[in-house]
C-alpha cells in the first residue's frame, strides 16, 4: 500500500514509522514549508528499546499528495482536524482514517467528506517524539481500526481496514479490527478519561491523584458517568489492542477501598511515563484542549440519552477556565482541597 500520514507529530511519527517497517510507502505531512517531497527516513524506537531506521517521504502541508494513495491517516488533534481535511479536499474519494481521542470526529469527517470511505482509529499506545526527531513509543499498547459504514453491510473499506490492522501488525504493533465504531472509539474514551483533567488542573501525577482518597472518588464518579452514557448509548466497553477497557470497568465498579490501591498501582506507570494529554496542553499555556470531546462528549451524550454527567460538566468547564487563564491554573495547581470545594459547589 501506498498511505498519506497527516501530522507529524508523536502519533503521526509513530503509525507512519510502523507502516514503513511494514514495506509500505509512507508519506509523513508535516507543517506548512518547503512544498516538495523530500526522500528521508525515520527513526523508529519501540519497546524494549527496539530500534529502527525505515524509509518516508516527507511533504509540507502546503504539498500536493500523490495520486496513488490507498488511505489517509488523520493523526493531528482533534482542534487541528478541520485544517487537516483541507489537506484532502482535491482527493474526494481517498479513504480517511481518524485516530483522534474523544468521540465525534468521524461525524466531522463524514459530514465535510460526504460518502468517502471511512475508517474510524483508537491508538492505545503512549508515544512522544524524542529531542533528535526520533519516533518512539512507549508501552505494549496498539491500535484498533473500525470501518464506518453509512448504510450498513460490507463494504470495500472492511478490506483496507484489515489490510492495515495487517500492516501494523507487521510493523510491531498490535492491531484488531472491531465491528462497532461507536463501541471501539467510547472505551478508548473510558481510558482517556482516567486521571487526565484532574492532573491537567492539579499538575499532579496520576499515581499521586489515585492514591488520594477523595481526588479518587472524583475519578470513578467521572468514568461511572461515562459508563453509564455507554450503557443509554446501547454500548459495551471492549478489550482494546494493549488496553483490556473491561478490567478497568471492574476496577471502578469495585469498592474503593480494593479498587483505590490496585489503580493507583497500575495507572500511575500505564502512559510509560508520558503526561496525559489535557495535563500537557495546559503546560504549554494558553490555548485549545480536547477536553469539549473528552469530558465534553460525555455532557453531551448524556443530554441527549435522559443520563446526568455533573463531574464531567464542571471538569469541562474547569480545564477550559485554565486553558484560557493561567492564572487559574495557577490557583489549582497542587491544591486538591480547591478541587474538590469547586466540584462540591
Amino acid at each position: 500500500m501506498r498511505i498519506a500520514v497527516i501530522g507529524a507529530g508523536a502519533v503521526g511519527s509513530v503509525l507512519a514509522g510502523c507502516l514503513a517497517a511494514a514495506g509500505h510507502g509512507v508519506v509523513l505531512v508535516g507543517r506548512s514549508g518547503p512544498s516538495v517531497p523530500e526522500r528521508g527516513s525515520l527513526e523508529l524506537i519501540g519497546p524494549g528499546d527496539q530500534r529502527r531506521t525505515v524509509p518516508v517521504t516527507r511533504l509540507s502541508a502546503s504539498g500536493t499528495l500523490p495520486d496513488d494513495l490507498d488511505a489517509a491517516v488523520l493523526a493531528v488533534k482533534r482542534f487541528d482536524l478541520p485544517v487537516a481535511l483541507g489537506t484532502l479536499d482535491r482527493r474526494p474519494l481517498l479513504a480517511a482514517v481518524t485516530v483522534q481521542n474523544g468521540i465525534g470526529a468521524e461525524e466531522q469527517v463524514a459530514a465535510i467528506r460526504l460518502g468517502s470511505p471511512l475508517i474510524a482509529a483508537s491508538l492505545t499506545a503512549a508515544v512522544e517524539v524524542g529531542p533528535a526527531g526520533e519516533a518512539r513509543w512507549l508501552n505494549r499498547g496498539g491500535i484498533g481500526l473500525a470501518p464506518v459504514r453509512a448504510g450498513g453491510g460490507v463494504t470495500p473499506t472492511d478490506d483496507l481496514a484489515r489490510a492495515l490492522a495487517h500492516a501494523f501488525r507487521a510493523g510491531g504493533m498490535r492491531a484488531r479490527v472491531f465491528p462497532d465504531p461507536a463501541g471501539m472509539k467510547w472505551s478508548k474514551l473510558i481510558a482517556n478519561l482516567v486521571g487526565n483533567a484532574t492532573s491537567a488542573l492539579l499538575d499532579m501525577d496520576v499515581g499521586a491523584i489515585y492514591a488520594d482518597s477523595a481526588l479518587f472518588e472524583v475519578e470513578r464518579r467521572q468514568e461511572l458517568e461515562a459508563l453509564a452514557v455507554m450503557s443509554g448509548l446501547g454500548l459495551r466497553p471492549r478489550a482494546l489492542p494493549g488496553a483490556d477497557v473491561r478490567l478497568l470497568v471492574r476496577a471502578f465498579r469495585a469498592p474503593a477501598p480494593i479498587a483505590r490501591p490496585i489503580l493507583s498501582r497500575i495507572l500511575g506507570g500505564a502512559r510509560g511515563g508520558k503526561l496525559p494529554s489535557l495535563r500537557l496542553a495546559l503546560a504549554d499555556g494558553p490555548g485549545p484542549t480536547e477536553v469539549a470531546w473528552l469530558n465534553g462528549a460525555v455532557v453531551a451524550a448524556g443530554e441527549r440519552v435522559g443520563v446526568p454527567a455533573p463531574v464531567n460538566a464542571a471538569l469541562r468547564r474547569l480545564v477550559e477556565d485554565a486553558a484560557s487563564d493561567p492564572d487559574r491554573r495557577t490557583w489549582f495547581r497542587g491544591r486538591p482541597d480547591r478541587l474538590l470545594a469547586e466540584l462540591a459547589g
